[in-house]
This record gives C-alpha cells, structure tokens and sequence, in this order.
C-alpha cells in the first residue's frame, strides 16, 4: 500500500521499532507495548535504515540465541545509532550495543542464568536513571542468557545487578541509550511492564494514543485514499473473524463498491457457507456471493500431500476464481451506480500471519508459509492485476476482535474461532480425498458441538479437528478393522503467537472420542494433541 504512506500506522502514531534478532519473546516486546497504547512494529534485524520507510520514536533491539561474537552472527545497522533516537537493548539487544564499542566486552558466562533473578536497581542521577523511575530497588526478572558483559563499556553507567551479572542494566553517560541483560516483555519479570513503559513513553516520548477507536477511522481513511472514489474491492471471506472484520471495515469505508465473495472450496466447515450468508446480510448488512468451486479444488489436490504444496495450490487457484468473478461483477454492473473496475483484492491478514513468514539471512528461519502471505501467486505479490489490500495486517487478533466491538460486530461473531482460508484441506494430512474431507468435516462438528454445549467456546482461542495421514487397528463390532486416526487441537491463546493446550477433563475428551467413534464413518481412533507453540504451530500444516 505504497500508495498511502503518510496514512500507514507508523506513520500516524509514534512508533517503537523493535529489531528482531531471532528470540522466541521478541513479539511478546511489541504485544506490551501495543497493551500499553503505544504503537509498534516489529521487523528483522537485518532491516537496513536506509531503507526503513518511517522513523521510529525509539528502536529495541531484541534477544537471540546467539552469541555476538561468532562468525555469522547478526548484527544491526550501525546508522541506527546515529538516528538520533533512544535505544534499548535487550539480552543479545545489549551485547549487541556493547560488543560494537569493543569486542572485547561480551564474554561467554561462567554460569548460565535461566529463570528468575534478583535485580538490583543503582542510582546514577540525571536521564541515566529514567528507566528505572518508579520502580522498588530490588525485584524479580527474568533472565535467558549464557553470554553476559566482562567489563563496561566505555561511557556507559551499569544501573542495575543481578548475582551472576554484574551489568544487567547499563545507560550512556550521555546519550539515551540503555541495555536490559533481562527480559521485560516476559510476564515473570515483575515490573516489565513498567520499565518499557518508561522507554517507550518517558523516554521516547511516545503518546498512548494507539487504540481501535483511532485506527478505525485512521484506516477507513486510508482505504477511501487508496481505492480512491470510483474503485472497486472484492473481498475474499470465509466466515472466520479476521475476515468478517476486514469486510465490515471495507464495508463502512466504500459501500457498494465493496463485494465479499466465499470460495467454496469443498473444504468448509459443515453448512458453513449458509450460515456465513445469512449471517453477513442479516447483520452487517453485506450481500455475499458465493462461488462454487469445490470440483476444481478437489480435482486439482489429487495425489498432493505436502502441506507447502497444497497452500500455494490453494492460493494460486483462489485468486484464478475471484479474477473470474471479478470480471462477471463488472459486467454486471458495466451501467449501474457502481459501475467501475475491480482493482483490489481484501484479505483478513493479521501480523501473526506475517511475522510467521518472516525469513531473513540470520537467526530466523520461516516456519511455514502462512496461507494468507506465502500461499499467493506472484503476479498478488509483484502488483499485477488484483491489488492486494490488508486492513488488518499490523494487528494481533485480540485487537481485531477489539475492532470488530468498534464496528458494531455481534459478540458470538467477534469471539468466532479463526478458521483458515484454506479451510479444512490444510486439517487433512496427507492425500485429500472426498471420503476424508468428509470425515474431518464432521468430526469438527462433533468436537465444536460439544465445546459449545459445555460452554467453553469464549475460553478456548481455537479448536478443530483434523484428520491423520496414518491408519490404526481398532475392534468395532467384534470385527478387526483398520480406520482412520482423528486428531483433536484445542489451545488457549491472547496473540496467537504463543499457545498451549486447552486442559479439558479426561471426562469430556472421552465423550468426545465416542461419538466421533460411534457418528464417524471410516474412524476407528481419536488423539489430544497437546502440544504448546511453540514448539508445535496451532494448525497442523
């Protein structure tokens, strides 16, 4: 969205950069920071300034699992510190800003300090202690680090110690630059909050101004600019609440000229295209159209297995079916009030979508295509034919679901579990057939049923069924047979970048097991997986 950049969200707010060098809490710093009203963005270490597009009101830079002082290991533009704007360095952040003064200041720790630690808090004077304003002397941090500082550097003051660091807090003597041995953004660390609070807003002079209630209208402006006074928008929708908010945004923002389209690929959830109609006309007022495309996506599936495979499939066909419906909607209205050409496509991405496609030469590494990111063909990516345009693409889903409360979106809508694009054919491992989409379709239904009637639907932040690519033997009926496995995922999150497994009583996964069992042709077996993200993703593939 090049097309709009004084209307882009750094641009509008004041904005924290935080660099990432490859910690598994470096989105966790931007959470805090958006939960405290300040807006913030995050983007790889190896982002060059000069390339950047706005300028921060500060800059962190995160922790990594490296050590600063091996070949290959990151490093950060130097023009950074010379942008004039205070810095934090946080774990590998500040031995990072030691280790550009002098090599010699970072060393390999005698003794690892993992978990909780005994800060103390030290005096200097002046701005040197700003990050520490309000705070106790003493008090609980976390700590995460094998490397540590040998010696200060050179016109810094240490401002805070722990027993195994002796500089666990620096600040220049001179300059707004500080470093953090611990980790603020982690809840463990008590005044974590406070002491980014003190970056962000004391020390940057950041406003907490970032709130739905500004963005909302701050976004619907920029829409209005971008598609301009006579364009058009398709939206992709598929009843989950990141696309139905990016819709009703689309919808207050253009009107008419906005036409939410659901590809039904086959791979829907069970009578899920009605009820995502009915519900899109009956309660925001948005006239869905529906595309069947199901023989074309399962015939084109056939014999694929790989889940990378299988999104940009996926992808690539989804935008060959909106450009067809593209071109049938201009026709139609070719003399209408809405008459005009469909220039741009809407997709409901979030920043979690895009943080996890992230890959750059360094400490990370992509862990999967994203389907609403990587799954796309070029000619979406380059700007060939339909424009991309991604409202929601710097948010978490809490503050989607917070925007969507802005819009005047139903609470059981708002708190709609997350349901993939690809839908269901991404719940299907291995081989997609007919008999096991329809499978994996009902045992989901059987699972959400009961999740429903136990009232636990608003506690659990997504839930599904899917469907093992492996057999196992089972007894049914006194006859030996050989069935298919489901797999049940249940987890609790606030971000969706960090998840664990939702604690169900053995009680409820038992009846639930049965009645898969007993209503599911062809399955013989159900798992609870119980596996946090990380180290597991929420979605299977």
């Amino acid at each position: 969205m090049a097309e709009t950049p004084e209307l882009e969200p750094h641009n509008a707010f004041d904005t924290i950069l935080t660099l990432d060098f490859g910690s598994q809490y470096t989105h966790l710093i931007t959470r805090r920071l958006r939960e405290l009203n300040v807006y913030s963005e995050m983007l790889p270490c190896t982002q060059k300034l000069a390339d950047l597009k706005f300028k921060p009101a500060g800059v962190i830079l995160s922790g990594g699992p490296y050590s600063v002082y091996e070949e290959g290991a990151p490093h950060v533009d130097p023009a950074y510190f010379d942008l004039g704007v205070p810095i934090l360095g946080i774990c590998y952040g500040l031995q990072e800003i030691a280790y550009r003064l002098d090599s010699t200041n970072v060393i390999a720790g005698t003794a690892r300090e993992y978990g909780l630690a005994q800060l103390k808090a030290k005096k200097v004077g002046g701005h040197v202690d700003h990050l520490f304003d309000g705070l106790e002397d003493e008090f609980n941090v976390w700590m995460s680090h094998g490397d540590k500082l040998g010696k200060l550097p050179e016109g810094f003051h240490t401002i805070a110690t722990t027993p195994n660091s002796e500089y666990a807090g620096i600040a220049h003597e001179t300059k707004p630059i500080y470093g953090l041995q611990l980790h603020p953004e982690v809840t463990h660390t008590q005044n974590g909050t406070k002491l980014l609070k003190n970056f962000a807003v004391n020390i940057c002079g950041c406003k907490q101004n970032w709130t739905m209630a500004r963005f909302v209208d701050q976004e619907i402006a920029r829409i209005r600019k971008l598609v301009g006074p006579t364009g058009q928008v398709l939206g992709a929708v598929s009843g989950g609440v990141d696309s139905t908010v990016a819709a009703k945004l689309m919808k207050e923002a253009i009107g008419d000229r906005f036409h939410a389209v659901l590809v039904d690929t086959g791979f829907m959830r069970l009578n899920e295209c009605e009820q995502v109609k009915q519900t899109l006309a009956e309660h925001l007022g948005i006239n869905l159209i529906v595309a069947d495309a199901s023989k074309v996506f399962m015939e084109g599936l056939k014999g694929i297995s790989d889940p990378e495979q299988k999104r940009k499939f996926i992808g690539n066909k989804f935008i060959d079916v909106f450009e067809e419906e593209a071109k049938k909607i201009e026709d139609a209205a070719a003399h209408s009030e809405t008459a005009g050409k469909i220039g741009f496509f809407l997709q409901g991405t979030l920043y979690p979508d895009v943080i996890e496609s992230i890959s750059f030469k360094g400490p990370s590494a992509t862990i999967k295509t994203h389907h609403n990111v990587g799954g796309l063909p070029k000619r979406m990516t380059e700007g060939q034919g339909l424009k991309l345009i991604e409202p929601l693409r710097e948010l978490f889903k809490d503050e989607v679901r917070d925007l969507g409360r802005q819009l005047g979106i139903a609470h059981e809508m708002v708190m709609r579990h997350p349901f993939p694009g690809p839908g269901i054919a991404i719940r299907i491992l291995g081989e997609i057939t007919p008999e096991r989409v329809e499978m994996a379709r009902k045992a989901d239904h059987i699972f959400i049923s009961m999740i429903r009637e136990a009232g636990l639907y608003d506690k659990i932040g997504q839930a599904f069924a899917a469907l093992d690519p492996s057999r196992a033997v089972g007894v049914m009926g006194d006859k030996r047979v050989y069935e298919n496995i489901v797999l049940l995922r249940a987890v609790e999150t606030t971000d969706f970048m960090t998840a664990i497994a939702y604690p169900f009583e053995h009680e409820f996964l038992t009846r639930v097991s049965t009645r898969i069992v007993n209503e599911v042709s062809g399955v013989c077996r159900v798992a609870y997986d119980y596996t946090s993200k990380p180290p597991g993703t929420i979605e299977l593939e």
